[in-house]
């Protein structure tokens, strides 16, 4: 059997579905997911989703923290060692402003692409895996990626885009292997059909849907 890893740039994977919710505003059904469900619908014959790594940092907003961790103990709970949650961490950062040359603060998450390879490297270094799927359009992720198909030829390489995001230099990269990039927004059905129940409970535990995530 066939082990599959996806490793998802939460992130990424976040602002993606907020681009395509001011376009259609269906998409913002879909923060509210079970990544298990929506990732299994990608697994074919003779695979197994082993496990999907979500890879994130708690922001610095109490209240967008609240949300991101009720989606994410919702997912544990429901699906427990099959989702694994890697966080790094946000830094407010002083910017000085080109036109006026004052200063205003913002958040710089940090960490994230670091987590996410390392995970990579060590998953194919230790044989926990056979085929890697990055959830992401974050073209950093290039040296590791390409690290793993020079060192450990054996394992197949997969690239999931999150909605309305791209990547030239990762699209080239598959296509030298004469293969596809997944793009997730043309996968409006497998989310519709892996939205979490508005409230989720499992192990003497319960999580409801954010109202500000409510339709």
């Amino acid at each position: 059997m066939e082990r599959v890893n996806f490793y998802v740039d939460g992130y990424n994977f976040y602002h993606g579905l907020r681009r395509l919710k001011y376009m259609d505003s269906d998409w913002q059904k879909f923060y509210w997911l079970d990544f298990i469900k929506f990732f299994n619908h990608f697994i074919g014959q003779n695979q197994l989703l082993q496990k999907v790594y979500y890879f994130t940092a708690p922001p610095l907003q109490p209240d967008k923290n609240d949300r991101q961790n009720k989606l994410l103990e919702a997912n544990k709970a429901l699906n427990g060692n099959f989702f694994e949650v890697v966080r790094g961490q946000f830094y407010e950062k002083q910017v000085k402003c080109r036109l006026c040359k004052g200063t205003y603060t913002i958040a710089e998450e940090k960490r994230t692409d670091v987590n996410i390879s390392v995970q990579l490297m060590a998953d194919c270094s230790i044989n926990n895996v056979d085929t890697i799927v990055l959830v992401s359009a974050d073209s950093d992720f290039m040296p590791p990626l390409q690290f793993i198909k020079e060192h450990y030829p054996e394992k197949k390489i997969r690239v999931y885009f999150p909605p309305d995001l791209n990547s030239g230099a990762l699209s080239a990269f598959m296509r030298a292997d004469n293969k596809k990039v997944i793009r997730l927004e043309n996968s409006k059905v497998k989310f519709q059909n892996s939205i979490l129940p508005d409230t989720v409970s499992a192990d003497n535990l319960t999580f409801t849907i954010p109202p500000k995530w409510q339709s």
